[in-house]
């Protein structure tokens, strides 16, 4: 069945597009996308030397692009090359705005890159007299401000390892993160506000300090109080000047986290240049970001779409950073920021969206919204329906972009495409230079099918590494035992023939298969959570008689109640709009969905804990105490 299109871009936006200028530089002219994905796959030394150069990348490249290419583990990219991540982020024009920094509690600051040029200075010779060096690792617990973004190009520049963490994160969750890697610095924050409400982490900052050994200093950030701070005397040293030295582009960058609801978080290596020429490419060729663009992702620092938002100043783009709910102190906050701030692409997660809708807010109704061009989604599929409610309620004349990656490639494998339209309910296309595709259980490619989602071929952004893993025994685990030689990214995903767009139905490894046949579970989330009685959903298969039976528990929306009317309407629902497979044996009402700390949501946690399993790691979490509702169910025993 055609999937319906919202959006098309207008032939003067297609001509003027970075991706048209790109595209012709190599002998392509739109709107064929596909035609130049499946070159950019095909020649994968050709393309990215390409982006190296449109992108205008200050280092030095090297001759060689790719060494042994058909093992995606060990193969290696630009292994000539050398570059500092911090000075490619940092070559916007002196005066024009690098940094917005604004907290939910109205405190507004702007830097310009210029000045944030001379803070990363200052920074980095901070950390080199603390005795930091090439290699060290940096640990930061911090909230979403300018001050994160200058520590972390302060450590990039001198070639150490940063890994952060937001101040929400409690002790045993960043114990846990941070202990693996011994850092040799701390940075953090006194406390941190979420809906109008302080929150003291002194001591888990104390904690911290005394429970890894390798800490020699911790700097610290007054973000709730106004007594002077670390930052304060840092920013008073005086830096005549500053030489960035160059590094191999795999230089270690970033240390990321898997969400760890199975075990201890899994520490992942992200290179210095694989990072950043990912990141250019996304940002420049798919986002269309310029130095005239102002970009906004709702994120923490605990999450990667912060890296991938911070990494737009290599673009020369103002990159705003919100600190706080994003219904505080209003559902309309962030909606009214487009305007007060001139956001030209706006992102946050898929959840974001649909409780944007829920809260009845429509800005299309009272907001100008016309410096918008792009609105960005992440974090989990966005449903069909908020599509919908994007294009009816906030803006018809915007790019939604869908987009889907992770913390394990620091960036995405599908996401917006600026010659091709908006179909509802698809991500447009997979992202240049990566080979996606979705096989089934045999490992056979196919189309209009739902499968694992895969990437055949080896990309620049792969990480370099795990920590403490020195044989790849964690990572070949990770993403290549599925497939021989092919990442298999965990997602349950499907192509559309006709379009080549992508849809995401969930988590592969959450898959239902009542019967033997396989469900994605936000085929469910998309029904339910689309009805005004539902705010949201977990589903889960239960292992019942030899067979699986689907179990859907529900968090109902404020004066409601699950009565056997409710039940009924959620069942003929799933039955007429997905299929008969789709409808659950049970349905439960609960108080509150458990979720990781990038907001999604726990599926397997739940499925565990049912099954009389342990969760190995509920720090994880960021409400582990609701776990204990979902525990001996007496509605789950019996028929």
């Amino acid at each position: 069945m055609p999937t319906k299109q919202l959006w098309h871009p207008s032939q003067e936006f297609i001509n003027s597009c970075n991706l048209t200028r790109f595209a012709n530089s190599i002998g392509f002219e739109p709107p064929n996308y596909f035609q130049l994905h499946d070159w950019s796959v095909n020649n994968k030394a050709e393309f990215w030397r390409n982006v190296w150069e449109f992108a205008n990348v200050s280092g030095n490249r090297g001759e060689s692009i790719l060494v042994n290419e058909e093992n995606f583990l060990t193969s290696t990219w630009f292994p000539e090359a050398q570059l500092n991540f911090t000075e490619n982020l940092l070559q916007g024009n002196d005066d024009d705005v690098a940094i917005v920094s604004v907290t939910e509690l109205g405190v507004r600051k702007e830097l310009t890159f210029s000045e944030l040029s001379q803070k990363v200075a200052q920074f980095a010779n901070e950390l080199t007299e603390t005795g930091v060096k090439s290699g060290d690792r940096v640990a930061a617990y911090l909230p979403n401000v300018a001050e994160t973004v200058i520590a972390m190009l302060g450590t990039a520049s001198i070639g150490a390892v940063w890994s952060s963490t937001s101040p929400d994160f409690g002790f045993h969750s960043a114990i846990d993160r941070f202990s693996q890697i011994a850092p040799k610095v701390l940075i953090a924050c006194d406390g941190y506000t979420y809906n109008g409400k302080q929150f003291e982490v002194s001591q888990n900052v104390r904690s911290l300090e005394r429970n890894i050994e390798s800490i020699k200093r911790v700097i610290t950030l007054n973000f709730l109080s106004r007594q002077t701070d670390d930052f304060d005397s840092i920013f008073k040293r005086e830096e005549n000047s500053w030489e960035y030295q160059w590094f191999p582009f795999n230089q270690p960058l970033y240390v990321m986290y898997s969400s760890g609801t199975t075990g201890k978080p899994k520490c992942i290596v992200h290179g210095a240049g694989g990072t950043l020429i990912q990141h250019l490419k996304e940002h420049q060729l798919h986002v269309n970001l310029d130095n005239q663009s102002t970009i906004f992702f709702n994120t923490t620092c605990g999450w990667m779409m912060w890296h991938w938002l911070v990494s737009a100043l290599a673009s020369g783009s103002t990159i705003l950073l919100y600190e706080g709910s994003a219904f505080w102190p209003s559902p309309k906050a962030l909606m009214q920021m487009i305007d007060s701030e001139t956001i030209n692409v706006f992102g946050s997660g898929a959840k974001y969206y649909s409780a944007l809708e829920k809260a009845n807010v429509k800005p299309k109704t009272d907001l100008d919204l016309s410096s918008l061009e792009s609105m960005q989604s992440t974090g989990s599929p966005l449903a069909p329906e908020s599509f919908d409610f994007v294009y009816r309620d906030i803006k018809n004349d915007v790019q939604m972009a869908s987009i889907s990656g992770g913390t394990d490639l620091i960036s995405c494998f599908a996401l917006g495409v600026p010659w091709l339209p908006v179909h509802r309910g698809e991500l447009q296309g997979p992202g240049l230079g990566m080979a996606v595709d979705v096989f089934d259980e045999l490992g056979n490619s196919v189309r209009s099918t739902r499968g694992e989602l895969v990437c055949t071929q080896t990309f620049p952004s792969k990480p370099i590494g795990f920590w403490n893993d020195p044989e790849d025994r964690e990572y070949r685990s990770a993403y290549f035992t599925k497939f021989s030689n092919i990442w298999a990214h965990g997602d349950f995903a499907e192509i559309n023939a006709k379009t080549g767009g992508l849809m995401i139905h969930g988590r592969s490894d959450a898959v239902l298969k009542p019967g033997g046949v396989r469900i994605g579970t936000a085929e469910i989330y998309r029904q339910v959570e689309a009805m005004s009685e539902i705010s949201e959903a977990l589903c889960i298969g239960q292992n019942w008689n030899d067979d699986v039976r689907v179990i859907l528990f529900v968090v109902l929306a404020p004066n409601v109640k699950l009565d056997e009317d409710l039940r009924v309407q959620i069942k003929q629902r799933l039955r007429k709009n997905a299929s008969p497979r789709h409808v659950p044996a049970k349905i439960i009402a609960v108080q509150e969905i458990p979720r990781t700390r990038s907001g999604k949501i726990a599926e397997l946690a739940v499925r565990d804990l049912i099954h009389g399993q342990d969760v190995v790691n509920t720090s994880a979490l960021a409400n582990p105490e609701c776990l204990s509702s979902f525990e001996n169910m007496p509605e789950l025993l019996t028929e």
